[in-house]
C-alpha cells in the first residue's frame, strides 16, 4: 500500500464513529468494522488489495487471540467432558452438512464435481469469530446451547485442515493419500506432545517470572510470546493459526495466572478482530451485490435453512428441544475460514471467477446477518418453549427486601430451600434450567428462569436489596462470574457460595466472596460430631 499509515488512521477514525452511533441504537460493533472496511475500499479505491496475503494473515490473528481466550475457559478436564460434543456432535455436523450441500450442488443445481466439493466444505463452516465473541461477551457460553455450539465450532477449526489438504489434492490431481495423512498424524501427535510436555512448564514458569518481576509490560509481553508461538508452531506443522493458540490458552487455563492473562489479552484479541472484520467490509463488491442481490440472498437463506434443520436433527438426539434449536440457529451462518478455501481453489482454478465471488459474497452477507439475530435466539426460543405459568417476569420481585436468593433448585438447592421455608424466611430461587424451574413451579416456589450470571437479571431480582445470596451450581466458571456480578452492583452482598475443590476456594477469595462452605469440610466436621456423641 502506498500510504499504509494514512489508512490505518483513517479506518480508526471511522470505525470510532461509525460503532459510537451503532452503540447508541443497539447495533454489535461487528457491523461497524465491516462497515468501515467497505467504506475505506471505495475511497481509496483499494480493491485490488482485497485478495493480500499480508492482510489476510494479519486479520487471522484476530481468530487467534479469540481461540486463546476460549482456550483459557477450557482447562483439560473440562475439555475432555466436551469430548463428545466436539468429536461426535461436530464430526457429524460437518460430514452431514458436506454431503447434504454436495447433493444439492452437484445433482440438483448441476455444479461441477469439483466445485460442488469445495463449496460442501466450506458451507458446513460456520463463523468461529462472530458466534463465539458474541457467546463470550453475552456470557451464554456457559448455556447448554452456547457449550455445544462453541464444540462444533472447535471441530469445525480442526476440519479446515483435512479441507485445505483436500483442495490441494483436487489440484494436483492425484496424489499420495497414505503418506498425506500420515504426516498430518504424525504432525499432530508432535505438536501436542510439544506443547504439552515442553510448552506447558515453559509457559508455566515464563509466566511465573513475569509475574514476579511486578512490570505488567513484561507480563502482557510474555502471553503475546506464548500466543503467538504457539500459532507458529502450529502453522509451521501444517494447522491453523487458530489451533495453536486454542491448545495454549487451554494449557494455561490450569495454572493460576488464566483469569489475569485473560483480561490482560482482551484488548487485542478485540482490536485484531475488528481488523479482520474490516478486511471482511473490504471483500464487499457493491456492484457484483447489487445486481445478485435477489439470487445471493436466496441462495443464502437456503443454506442457512438446511444447516439449522440438520443441526437441529443432530443436537435433538442428545439434547432437549431448545437446546437444539438456539445451537442450530447459533450456527446457521456461513464461516470466515470460507474465504480461505475459495481463495486457495480459486488460486489452483479449480473455481470460475465469477462463481467465487458470488460465493464470497454469500459469506459476507452471512457475517453481517448474524450480529442482529443472535441477540434475539435465546429470548426467541425461551418464550416459543415456555409452558403457561413458567416464571420468566421478575416484576414481582420487586416486593422483595431483605430476601435470600438462592441460585440453582437441583439436589442441594431443593434442601437450602426447605431450610429457608422451615424458618419463615423470605426467598426467590432463581435457576437456568427449564427443567429445575418446571420442579419448583410444580411446589408453587418462588422460582425464576434466569442467569444470574448476567447483570440485568441481578438486578432484577433487586441483589441489593437482598440479606443474602446462597450460590448451589457445581459449575466453577459459572460461579466465578456471578459472584462478579453480585458484587459488582453490590460490593456488601452477603455471599455464600458452595465449593467442592480447593482451586474453587482460592479464586472465590481474590474476588473477595464473604463466605465459602466446603461440602467436603463440613460433612467431617458433622462425621466427627456424630462419632463424638456416640462415643459419648
Amino acid at each position: 500500500m502506498d500510504q499504509p499509515l494514512l489508512y490505518a488512521v483513517t479506518a480508526l477514525a471511522i470505525s470510532v464513529v461509525i460503532n459510537i452511533l451503532l452503540k447508541k441504537i443497539g447495533v454489535s460493533q461487528v457491523i461497524g468494522y465491516i462497515l468501515t472496511g467497505t467504506i475505506i475500499v471505495y475511497a481509496f479505491d483499494l480493491r485490488h488489495y482485497n485478495d493480500s496475503h499480508t492482510l489476510e494473515q494479519i486479520a487471522e490473528f484476530g481468530i487467534v487471540f479469540l481461540m486463546f481466550t476460549i482456550g483459557l475457559e477450557l482447562s483439560l478436564p473440562r475439555l475432555g467432558a466436551l469430548k463428545q460434543i466436539v468429536f461426535v456432535n461436530g464430526l457429524l455436523q460437518v460430514l452431514v452438512t458436506a454431503v447434504t450441500v454436495f447433493g444439492f450442488a452437484y445433482a440438483l443445481l448441476g455444479i461441477g464435481l469439483t466445485s460442488s466439493i469445495i463449496i460442501a466444505s466450506a458451507f458446513a463452516l460456520s463463523s468461529t469469530a462472530v458466534v463465539l465473541s458474541y457467546l463470550k461477551s453475552s456470557k451464554e457460553i456457559h448455556l447448554p446451547y452456547g457449550q455445544r455450539a462453541m464444540g462444533i465450532l472447535i471441530f469445525q477449526d480442526i476440519a479446515v485442515i483435512p479441507i485445505l489438504l483436500l483442495i490441494g489434492f483436487l489440484a494436483s490431481e492425484g496424489g499420495d493419500w497414505q503418506s498425506t495423512l500420515l504426516h498430518t498424524a504424525e504432525s499432530a501427535v508432535l505438536i501436542l506432545v510439544i506443547l504439552f510436555s515442553v510448552g506447558r512448564p515453559l509457559m508455566t514458569w515464563l509466566l511465573h517470572f513475569a509475574a514476579d518481576s511486578g512490570i505488567e509490560e513484561l507480563f502482557l509481553g510474555s502471553v503475546l510470546v506464548i500466543a503467538v508461538g504457539a500459532s507458529l508452531l502450529a502453522d509451521a506443522m501444517g494447522f491453523t493459526y487458530s489451533l495453536g493458540a486454542f491448545l495454549a490458552g487451554v494449557i494455561i487455563a490450569e495454572t493460576k495466572y488464566h483469569h489475569k492473562v485473560e483480561a490482560d489479552i482482551a484488548s487485542f484479541k478485540d482490536l485484531l478482530l475488528g481488523v479482520f472484520f474490516v478486511t471482511v467490509g473490504m471483500k464487499i463488491d457493491l456492484a457484483f451485490f447489487a445486481d445478485h442481490l435477489v439470487n445471493i440472498l436466496g441462495v443464502l437463506a437456503a443454506v442457512m435453512l438446511l444447516k439449522s434443520l440438520i443441526i437441529f436433527a443432530l443436537i435433538r438426539l442428545s439434547s432437549p428441544t431448545p437446546v437444539a434449536l438456539k445451537s442450530a440457529l447459533a450456527l446457521s451462518q456461513l464461516g470466515e475460514f470460507s474465504f480461505a478455501i475459495f481463495a486457495l481453489a480459486a488460486s489452483d482454478g479449480l473455481l470460475d471467477p465469477a462463481l467465487e465471488q458470488y460465493l464470497i459474497m454469500m459469506v459476507v452477507v452471512s457475517l453481517v446477518l448474524t450480529p442482529f439475530y443472535l441477540p434475539k435466539i435465546h429470548p426467541f426460543v425461551l418464550k416459543r418453549f415456555q409452558q403457561k405459568g413458567l416464571h420468566d417476569n421478575l416484576a414481582p420481585v420487586a416486593e422483595h427486601r431483605n430476601h435470600v436468593i438462592v441460585c440453582g433448585y437441583s439436589t442441594v438447592g431443593k434442601f437450602v430451600v426447605s431450610e429457608l421455608k422451615a424458618r419463615g424466611m423470605d426467598y426467590v430461587i432463581i435457576d437456568n434450567s427449564l427443567k429445575h424451574v418446571k420442579e419448583g413451579l410444580a411446589l408453587k416456589e418462588a422460582i425464576y428462569l434466569g442467569d444470574l450470571s448476567k447483570p440485568a437479571i441481578a438486578e432484577a431480582l433487586h441483589t441489593e436489596n437482598a440479606s443474602a445470596v446462597i450460590v448451589t451450581l457445581d459449575n466453577p466458571e459459572k460461579k466465578n462470574l456471578i459472584c462478579e456480578t453480585v458484587l459488582a452492583i453490590n460490593p456488601q452482598a452477603n455471599l455464600v457460595v458452595k465449593i467442592v475443590t480447593l482451586e474453587e476456594k482460592k479464586g472465590l477469595e481474590e474476588l473477595h466472596v464473604g463466605h465459602i462452605v466446603d461440602g467436603k469440610h463440613e460433612v467431617a466436621k458433622v462425621l466427627v460430631s456424630q462419632a463424638m456423641q456416640c462415643e459419648m
